[in-house]
């Protein structure tokens, strides 16, 4: 009696899951539809922040006397520096010594040690690194500009809204050129990049050491070109009939 049983419950299983297999599948709400639009917003503002890297360097028999050599001038350059007017600030940037060897001649020491200086006053800036190669024998290894943080923080605030008004007003355009009366704003990004070309005296520095009596350092600060995206979706609501 048990197997006849055991078959009727297999075939009565079998004979559902065939009634669920010729079931149609639920039909998915379809989604919002949706548009993705870019709008952007730029600018040019003035650099307000400088910095120059400087180094001294000295080659000596051993490494005692090419340090102390650099200490000496470093030291020199971190007096000038703190002497300066404020708003200059002067941190301490690597050191580093090394040992050269030339076939036929006896070893040689290498030391170096780098010098970073920021500030706003320009002028004073370019007076210092003048007073650093000219008396001191410091090299100048760059010289780059930039904006400071609260600069850079009010013109891209001042950006990102000028972008989402560009972007708003194409979600409009496309919403209304796609035959839909409404539209509500859905996922959307913001990011922001610049463009702040630099002085080719960088390079130039690098190339070779400052001659003897090195001329007075000219520097133009020039701008940085800010720029806000914003991109996302616009989903359409209430097609208008057309």
């Amino acid at each position: 009696m048990i197997r006849p049983l055991a078959s009727l419950a297999v075939a009565a299983l079998l004979a559902a899951n065939a009634s669920l297999a010729q079931q149609p599948p639920a039909t998915a709400l379809p989604a919002s539809p949706s548009v993705t639009v870019t709008g952007a917003a730029n600018t040019k503002v003035q650099n307000d922040s400088m910095m120059a890297m400087v180094r001294a360097e000295a080659e000596q028999t051993t490494p005692g006397a090419a340090a102390a050599d650099v200490n000496a001038r470093m030291a020199k350059a971190l007096a000038a520096a703190k002497a300066a007017p404020p708003g200059v600030e002067a941190k301490s940037a690597g050191y580093s010594t090394w040992q050269q060897w030339e076939k036929g001649k006896p070893g040689k020491w290498r030391v170096s040690q780098t010098l970073s200086l920021t500030g706003a006053d320009f002028p004073a800036l370019a007076a210092l690194l003048t007073k650093l190669q000219d008396e001191d024998g410091l090299l100048v290894s760059s010289i780059a500009f930039s904006l400071a943080p609260e600069t850079r923080r009010r013109a891209e605030d001042a950006l990102t809204k000028e972008a989402i008004r560009a972007w708003q007003q194409r979600a409009a355009t496309a919403s209304e050129a796609l035959g839909f009366a409404a539209w509500r704003p859905g996922r959307v990004s913001v990011s922001t990049g610049d463009y702040a070309p630099q002085p080719r005296f960088d390079m130039m520095a690098r190339a070779g050491a400052a001659p003897a009596s090195a001329p007075p350092v000219a520097v133009e600060g020039g701008t940085t070109e800010l720029t806000v995206t914003v991109s996302g979706d616009a989903l359409l609501d209430k097609p208008s009939g057309r």
